[in-house]
């Protein structure tokens, strides 16, 4: 039996995050959108920036009023809005929608910052969510301190509802009434209904491009009482494909 790790990054940041099902609380999904490919004399400027952040002392993201011109900023640097979730069961394929600039601004960062890699699926809502961005390990919370301690403004839209393959971010549900996002985990919707009453409580960032056949098969792992999957479902690798 695995012996969960319980680190206390914050009790704003590691507890309480979610999206409430009937029965069940769920998170996070991603959408589409199209993005022009840097010159290399961008990327390698890009390149330069991002190995300034990795070696910035201190959080990346030093306070919530920096947030939002931090992300603005950031996201006109980095306009890629296409990445790959990589995993045991086959790959998924995300694009961000540039309308939801904070949201997609920030998962660019998050994987820029290798920070998903060794996280899992840590919730399996069947016929429901996959969600995934944390882990039972000591390196997560590690992480997460060195990016930051914030919250990203709700950027629900009625353009982007919770439909099949939606890509949403999760949310704290205590002290919480302006429906701000996680920024570290995200869920996609699995029903061909969708769940359309998470709509304008949740941001939805992104869609499936490709791969909803391995969202359906990783919802099919058999879960404890909490959701958690009894099998590891680690993330191999989240990349940038454009």
């Amino acid at each position: 039996m695995r012996i969960r790790i319980s680190i206390l990054l914050s009790a704003l940041l590691l507890t309480g995050t979610g999206c409430e099902d009937k029965k069940s609380m769920a998170k996070d999904i991603p959408t589409q959108t199209t993005e022009k490919k840097a010159d290399s004399t961008e990327a390698e400027k890009n390149k330069a920036q991002n190995e300034k952040l990795k070696t910035k002392a201190g959080s990346i993201i030093e306070s919530q009023a920096e947030l939002i011109p931090f992300l603005t900023e950031y996201g006109k640097k980095n306009q890629e809005t296409r990445v790959r979730i990589l995993t045991e069961y086959g790959d998924i394929e995300i694009e961000l929608f540039k309308d939801t600039p904070l949201h997609r601004a920030n998962f660019i960062l998050l994987v820029k910052q290798n920070y998903f890699e060794n996280t899992m699926i840590h919730r399996n809502s069947p016929g429901f969510v996959v969600q995934g961005g944390n882990s039972d390990g000591y390196e997560t919370p590690k992480k997460r301190q060195h990016i930051g301690n914030y919250l990203i403004p709700n950027e629900a839209s009625v353009n982007h509802p919770h439909v099949r393959g939606a890509f949403s971010a999760a949310k704290y549900l205590e002290q919480n009434i302006s429906d701000a996002s996680s920024p570290f985990e995200w869920f996609i919707v699995r029903p061909e209904r969708g769940a359309h009453h998470l709509d304008g409580e949740h941001t939805v960032f992104g869609r499936v491009t490709k791969g909803m056949n391995v969202v359906d098969e990783i919802n099919k792992v058999a879960v404890d009482e909490n959701e958690w999957p009894i099998k590891n479902i680690y993330l191999e690798k989240v990349e940038i494909i454009d």
